[in-house]
């Protein structure tokens, strides 16, 4: 039952975009601990070849932003482009999660929804 369950999992993962950060610009300098930032990150989209999205978020910094353990802002900018030629798929979900990352360490997530 844990490899069926481990396995769908990964699947699961498979099918979700994975960014790469494009780069981070502090806003707030911190004595302490990491600075305050925003941080682009940039993902294709798995099922249409030829668009790009691009989310730029906050980055809590300080000493709780350096363990991991800050909430992060729920501010962010998200902006999709053609980078190539558009190839529709012959079915898409009318609605589906293409990106997901998550922003605190318990609960908060940014995600992004094809509709």
């Amino acid at each position: 039952m844990k490899n069926v369950f481990l396995l769908a999992l990964l699947i699961a993962i498979a099918g979700m975009a994975h960014a790469e950060t494009v780069g981070c610009v502090t806003t707030a300098w911190k004595l302490i601990g990491a600075n305050h930032k925003v941080c682009v990150e940039a993902f294709a989209d798995p099922k249409i070849p030829g668009v790009t999205c691009h989310v730029s978020q906050a980055k809590t910094g300080g000493v709780s932003g350096a363990l991991g353990v800050a909430q992060d802002p729920s501010q962010f900018s998200l902006a999709c482009r053609q980078t190539g030629p558009i190839t529709l798929p012959k079915e898409l979900p009318e609605d589906e999660e293409v990106f997901s990352e998550g922003t605190s360490l318990l609960f908060k997530e940014t995600r992004v929804m094809r509709l």
